[in-house]
């Protein structure tokens, strides 16, 4: 597919057309205000002279701590610390050599065990479990979602967890005696502690508007052959 920029021929797919008639656009801007010389074309020279042209003509604001504000009230709900939970774990761990109603057997006894006496749990998983948190006491220490696989996610998230789980829960490693010591709901965070991340997020947007409406003057100005690229013919509000 050829397509050109201002009689400027570039060889470029379908899924490449637009990428290189901006870039041949921005190229001719950084030779007609000095940034670049006309017949260069070393790469890596010229991305330095584009990148040099966007941070002389393309002005992005910065988000005002009033903007910021704004934005938090309206997402609080997108800045929380994620529920988390201290738990500790025995495991009973299934492979293709073992027989598994033994081992189901094995687990079962030791969880009645420990709901009869829990504070036998570090013993009995320094003992028995297959897991290298035994050197630990079975403790897997803070756990957020998204931390461990899905079943056992479930069992340690689940509403009025607490204590030692009067059920075995079975995952693709085997057999687990749970024990949940403390759940942390997850909080809205301040917005102190938010701020710097909203504003970064806010300039990203800013900037990306900004490189779309100046991109689309210089297609506005310019002849375009085989590429559509949108364009304006004069200045667009930041």
């Amino acid at each position: 597919m050829t397509i050109s920029v201002n009689g400027v021929e570039l060889a470029a797919d379908d899924a490449s057309a637009e990428f290189a008639a901006v870039r041949e656009l921005l190229r001719q801007r950084a030779v007609a205000v000095g940034l670049l010389a006309g017949d260069e074309t070393d790469d890596e020279a010229i991305g330095i002279a584009i990148e040099r042209l966007l941070a002389e003509e393309v002005q992005v604001p910065t988000p005002t701590l009033d903007e910021c504000a704004r934005y938090y009230d309206m997402h609080r709900n997108d800045f929380t610390s994620g529920d988390l939970v201290h738990a500790r774990h025995i495991l009973f761990q299934v492979t293709p050599a073992v027989h598994l109603p033994e081992i189901r057997a094995r687990a079962e006894q030791a969880l009645n065990e420990l709901l009869a006496e829990p504070q036998r749990f570090a013993a009995l998983a320094a003992e028995l479990s297959n897991c290298p948190s035994s050197r630990q006491r079975g403790n897997l220490g803070q756990i957020g979602r998204g931390d461990t696989v899905s079943e056992f996610e479930a069992a340690l998230f689940r509403l009025g967890a607490s204590g030692v789980l009067p059920e075995l829960v079975r995952t693709r490693y085997g057999f687990h005696i749970v024990a949940v010591d403390k759940s942390i709901p997850g909080t809205i965070l301040p917005f102190e502690t938010v701020r710097e991340q909203i504003a970064t997020m806010l300039r990203a947007q800013v900037e990306e508007n900004a490189l779309r409406q100046y991109v689309a003057i210089l297609a506005g100005q310019a002849e375009l052959v085989g590429v559509e690229l949108d364009a304006a013919t004069s200045p667009l509000v930041q």
